[in-house]
């Protein structure tokens, strides 16, 4: 995860790397921090905001009523677990159109995957609003949930989502070898995926592509001191497999200016980082804003 110092202005003169060798590239820079203040771009889908967070609970309607004035016009909200499943679709519902809903139970809460919840995710994940299984995966990192549960309730949900042909929503952290196996095993069956909040390597990334799924970039990419290997790399993500995502309230974009006072993240947030993946792309904000949107539409079988 990384967060960097973007502006939104395109960065001059900039070639594009020669096949196969993205050293030939000059390097992205980090613009100025107020360069980035006050950042208005449209259209853009936030396809990953867990709006069910107890952080949201006291301006939760103010939350969206920023972000459509920030240039956000659609949200998928995470579902992780089972409460926050029901909440992501009661939202999701409240706000058609604009909101959708993932149903699924992450790496963290694999121990609750029981027959029980299952049958129930099988059931909510046929709802309209919900456009993907997930967030579903491994974390080895922290292993709040033994990793052969994790394993175990990883491939459940992906045998869900074949049955009921909506793509998934992948976390995956320090467990890249675990994770690719068992999504090749798998991969045939799906309509797609996002490998959400993408911090990975280089060799990571080509592995991800290769599987055909679409890349989350988060506000990791705004934090010059963790996220400027990731800079790079936003040259060889083809512009229908990129999206965009604040991963609210966690990862508030560094380059933020003025941060505010909560430190929570949020939706109206989202241009920070498409103004990033511009400038590391040397592609106007507004090719990213359209690309990205597109693709996120595509990808969730969103209309607007």
């Amino acid at each position: 995860m990384t967060k960097d110092s973007t502006s939104p202005r395109r960065p001059t003169a900039a070639p594009r790397p020669e096949a196969g060798n993205p050293e030939s590239a000059p390097a992205p820079q980090y613009a100025s921090r107020s360069a980035t203040r006050h950042a208005r771009v449209a259209p853009l889908i936030d396809i990953g905001i867990n709006l069910a967070h107890d952080s949201f609970d006291r301006d939760r309607e103010a939350v969206l009523a920023r972000a459509e004035a920030a240039g956000v016009v659609q949200m998928v909200v995470t579902g992780s677990s089972g409460p926050s499943t029901r909440q992501a679709i009661d939202l999701a519902h409240a706000h058609p159109g604009k909101l959708f809903a993932t149903a699924g139970v992450h790496p963290h809460h694999a121990t609750d995957l029981t027959d029980h919840l299952l049958e129930e995710l099988e059931a909510l994940a046929r709802r309209p609003e919900v456009v993907a299984v997930g967030e579903c995966g491994l974390d080895y990192f922290r292993n709040f949930s033994p990793p052969a549960v994790q394993r175990a309730a990883f491939h459940r949900q992906l045998e869900l989502a074949a049955r009921l042909g909506k793509p998934v929503f992948l976390h995956e952290r320090d467990a890249h070898e675990d994770f690719v196996a068992i999504l090749r095993e798998h991969r045939a069956g799906l309509s797609g995926g996002v490998a959400h909040c993408f911090t990975g390597t280089r060799p990571q990334l080509l592995r991800y592509l290769e599987l055909d799924l679409a890349i989350g970039i988060t506000g990791w990419i705004c934090d010059e001191r963790r996220g400027a290997h990731l800079l790079p790399l936003m040259r060889e993500i083809p512009p229908g497999r990129l999206l965009l995502e604040t991963d609210g309230p966690y990862l508030l974009p560094r380059n933020l200016d003025p941060k505010p006072a909560s430190r929570r993240n949020e939706p109206a947030y989202l241009p920070q980082v498409a103004l990033a993946v511009a400038a590391a792309r040397a592609e106007p904000v507004q090719s990213i804003a359209d690309s990205s949107t597109a693709a996120a539409r595509q990808l969730f079988s969103i209309t607007f």
